[in-house]
């Protein structure tokens, strides 16, 4: 059963307005669960307390919040900010949420917000070609990209996830889901990016061609993670030319990235393995790729040297 809590000025509830197990706007969270809802309603579910923090902190558009008894206490500053906020707060039993959560083990919260996913011309910035015309040159909108992740046919929403999470905690400037990646908006990739997704501008659907042409035409170097490279990030070449403005292409988990799409980048980079392992995840690979970039972007203008 599913009860609607309305905000009050002293305590951010009053009174119980109940609502059945099939209110509407239970059944429409529940459809959030499925793909195909997501993409005609624009809207997702972000499930657990730091992912519902951060869409309201970040000025997300939240609906709708579902709440178990136990998690509005634990988290009531929290609850009560939303409902005094006028979002509708609905209390929930661990069943619904479980159900709603999509997990063994929810956190007692969950947020139902607008899609905020952005077109591939908004992250560039004005006055390169393809950026939006409503911007005007030297308007100071938009910053010079410096550094963004391409997902090429990353099909696993816990790595897409974990890779948004550590973009931003590199500085990345966006993330680009192209192609047949997975839905950005997959509960498993909401809760790994753990409130990453509202950090940071993210464009879903792009096609990868498309994506590399608007970074290129912004002035990043493409380059693409790929095991077979002959060149690694321990070359001293490589290293100096990571300070460069840099669009990381990361292919699938299983295969990595087709001859085809490594042809798309400027050049080809191996992490080095220097034990026995016979590969590293995508999630870790693009963790080292990344702040290999970061780490020269941010050394270079303090000592004139990328970092080695």
């Amino acid at each position: 059963m599913a009860r609607r809590v309305t905000a009050s000025p002293d305590t951010g509830y009053a009174g119980a307005g109940y609502a059945g197990a099939h209110s509407p706007r239970l059944k429409a969270a529940r459809r959030l669960t499925k793909r195909a809802f997501r993409q005609r309603e624009r809207a997702f579910l972000a499930e657990g307390p730091q992912a519902v923090a951060e869409a309201h902190h970040c000025g997300a558009h939240v609906t709708d919040l579902f709440v178990t008894v136990p998690a509005r206490s634990r988290h009531s500053d929290l609850v009560n900010a939303i409902a005094q906020a006028g979002i509708p707060v609905h209390v929930v039993s661990g069943e619904v949420m479980a159900e709603l959560a999509q997990t063994v083990t929810p956190q007692g919260l969950l947020a139902v917000c607008d899609f905020i996913d952005v077109p591939l011309t908004e992250i560039i910035p004005a006055g390169h070609p393809g950026a939006d015309e409503g911007t005007p040159p030297g308007s100071g909108e938009r910053k010079q990209p410096s550094l963004v992740a391409l997902l090429a046919n990353v099909r696993d929403p816990g790595n897409a996830g974990t890779v948004l999470r550590t973009a931003d905690a590199a500085g990345a400037h966006a993330v680009v889901f192209a192609d047949a990646s997975v839905d950005p908006y997959n509960g498993k990739c909401v809760r790994a990016s753990a409130g990453s997704l509202f950090h940071l501008p993210v464009v879903a659907g792009a096609r990868l061609e498309d994506a590399v042409t608007t970074m290129r035409d912004a002035g990043l170097r493409i380059v693409a993670a790929d095991g077979r490279a002959g060149r690694s990030l321990d070359d001293p070449d490589v290293q100096a030319r990571l300070a460069e403005p840099t669009a990381w292409m990361f292919g699938n988990e299983a295969w990595g990235l087709p001859p085809e799409l490594v042809a798309l980048a400027d050049e080809p980079i191996a992490v080095p393995i220097y034990g026995r392992a016979e590969s590293l995840n995508l999630a870790a690979a693009a963790a080292i790729c990344l702040y290999a970039s970061a780490r020269a972007q941010r050394v270079r203008p303090v000592t004139g040297q990328a970092g080695t």
